[in-house]
Order: C-alpha cells, then sequence, then structure tokens
C-alpha cells in the first residue's frame, strides 16, 4: 500500500492507497514540536504501517517534513518521494519563479493537467489558493487569506471579538456579534470565490471547469454560486499520478 502525505500549516493530511485507488484518509494536527517518534505512535493509531510500501510527500512545513522522511526511514526503512522542483509530476509550471510553486499546489494539478478542458482548482484551505491549469500547465495563481486565517486575524487583532466556531449563520445580514463574524468568514469567503471565477473568464476569454477541494470546502461549497464539482480526494489522487510517474 501506498501513503500519501500532504502537510499544510493547520493539519498534516494524509491517505492509503491501495490498487490505484485511495482507500482511507486521515487527517493531524500540523505541530511543530512533534518529533518523528511521536509522529509515529499518532500515525500507528489509524494506519497499519507494517504494510505500507511507498511513501509520498508533498509538504509546505519543511520543519515537520524532516521529521516525516526520519520517520518513513527509519521505522518503515522507505525512501519517501517527495514532492519538490527536480521531481517529475507531469506538470508544467508557467509561472516568473517556477520554483516557489508550492508542492500542495503541483499535486492538486497533476491530477486535472490531463483534462482536454482549462481547469480553475479552487483549494480552501488554510489560505484560499485558485490554481489555473491549461494545456498541462498550471498558468496562474492565487493567494488569498483563507476561512481559518481570517478568523485568527479578527480575533488576535481586535479586543472585544471572541473566539468562534466556524459555521453559516442563518442569514447574511445578522444581529449579534458571534454571528456577524460567522458571516463575514463564510459568505464573504463564498462571495470572494464567485466574485474571482467571474473576474478570471473576463482575463482568461475561455470556458474552463471550476473544481473545489480543501478543508473548508463542505462549508464554503452550498454558498457559491458558480457551478463547480467538489473533490475532497483531489490532492491525494494527485500525489499518486505523481507516484506511478516516478515508479521504477
Amino acid at each position: 500500500m501506498i501513503l500519501l502525505f500532504d502537510i499544510g500549516n493547520t493539519t498534516v493530511n494524509f491517505a492509503v492507497a491501495k490498487d490505484n485507488e485511495i482507500i482511507a484518509n486521515y487527517n493531524i494536527s500540523s505541530d511543530l514540536n512533534k518529533t518523528s517518534d511521536e509522529f509515529y505512535i499518532q500515525l500507528k493509531q489509524f494506519i497499519d504501517l507494517t504494510k505500507i510500501t511507498s511513501v509520498v510527500i508533498a509538504s509546505v512545513v519543511p520543519k515537520i517534513t524532516l521529521e516525516l522522511v526520519k520517520l518513513v526511514e527509519e521505522r518503515l526503512k522507505i525512501v519517501p518521494l517527495l514532492i519538490q522542483p527536480k521531481t517529475k509530476t507531469g506538470v508544467k509550471v508557467k509561472t516568473d519563479n517556477p520554483r516557489e510553486v508550492g508542492a500542495d499546489l503541483i499535486a492538486v494539478a497533476a491530477e486535472v493537467v490531463s483534462e482536454n478542458k482549462s481547469t480553475l482548482i479552487v483549494d480552501l484551505g488554510t489560505a484560499t489558493k485558485y490554481i489555473y491549469v491549461k494545456n498541462n500547465a498550471i498558468t496562474g495563481v492565487i493567494i488569498t487569506a483563507g476561512v481559518e486565517i481570517s478568523i485568527n486575524a479578527l480575533t488576535k487583532n481586535t479586543a472585544l471579538l471572541p473566539k468562534i466556531d466556524i459555521k453559516v449563520p442563518n442569514k447574511v445580514l445578522e444581529t449579534n456579534t458571534i454571528s456577524c463574524m460567522q458571516s463575514g468568514v463564510t459568505y464573504g469567503v463564498a462571495a470572494q470565490v464567485d466574485g474571482l471565477i467571474s473576474l478570471i473568464k473576463e482575463e482568461v476569454k475561455e470556458d474552463f471547469k471550476v473544481i473545489t477541494t480543501g478543508g473548508f470546502s463542505n462549508i464554503i461549497i452550498p454558498l457559491i454560486k458558480h457551478e463547480q464539482k467538489n473533490d475532497p480526494l483531489l490532492i491525494f489522487k494527485g500525489l499518486l499520478k505523481i507516484f506511478k510517474l516516478n515508479e521504477r
């Protein structure tokens, strides 16, 4: 079985693939203080690590990457495939500095590069990322503050605003502080998604598919007006495809 890691700033997402199919996925918190041994103990609670034969890692958190690589090499005796500039991904990167493009962006793009139609991926994670893929290449990206970053900015920088749960309130114009904040970060992000999709259409002057993914997609998707398809496993499918390209 293949163990796939998507290491982000808030969560370490991981999945198991067998026979070219994702059969299970999980997540744990991204704790910069955790050692490889602590990660090992946690992972064993979800997965039978003795059955893992290959590991793929996409990460935007170098410190956690080091610990997980140590875990994989020492405990599982496997050399993991890291998504980095020299890795064969099937994705061309047409940006000013391709080396700046994160492994997570490359991984989600890898799943859609073979599509005949241009695709906009909206990744609703800690940050909200818009990745435009055309002719097997990433041709443009937008990165904005996501739901969680917006909430944290409100509560950390304003003395009287409380910490809140992230959920959709009953209406857009609310009448109490908590619901007003919830409206801002849910309806607000959804409006941003709709607005940016419209602006991108004006700029690229072509039709494209919209695929949503990411940890907050289940909250935001019902509020989005544009037609889209949700794929919560998109990054794992992309990592699996990259693994197949690099398989010896």
